[in-house]
């Protein structure tokens, strides 16, 4: 058994790609190496990126960690538990979620980000028959 803590900085989980470019204009030669490797080449995502993506998840893990190191394994364990009853917690269909229980105990209650502007249940474009919602959601339709 480890106690080893988890390294702080982050490391990408996939390596980033390299293309080859003709030397005269720096531009990818498609001839000689394709258009898959090309559009590769095109895509390559800053390396903040993928550190950024997996943050919260690193974090948790740290997190978790440390309070193994510090309370024992009956406090990751508890957490645990209370996260994954928090995700369990259903709504009817046609009733939006806020998920207030899983955002207080993953501490994202007092974070304003766009999900929590852009993603309004109110400026949706469809809303569903709450009756037909249900019984499909049951398997009567």
């Amino acid at each position: 058994m480890s106690f080893s803590m988890p390294p702080v900085k982050c490391k990408p989980e996939t390596p980033l790609t390299t293309c080859k470019k003709h030397r005269e204009y720096e531009v990818a030669d498609v001839m000689l190496n394709g258009l898959a490797n090309t559009q590769a080449c095109a895509d390559v995502p800053h390396p903040l990126m993928l550190s950024e993506q997996n943050y919260s998840k690193h974090r948790h893990n740290l997190d978790m960690t440390i309070l193994r190191n510090t309370q024992g394994l009956h406090a990751p364990l508890r957490i645990g538990m209370e996260l994954k009853a928090a995700k369990k917690i259903g709504h009817l269909p046609f009733l939006p979620s806020s998920n207030l229980m899983l955002n207080t105990l993953k501490g994202r209650d007092v974070d304003i980000g766009p999900e929590d502007i852009f993603n309004q249940p109110e400026f949706n474009e469809v809303m569903g028959q709450p009756h037909a919602m249900v019984e499909r959601s049951l398997g009567l339709l």
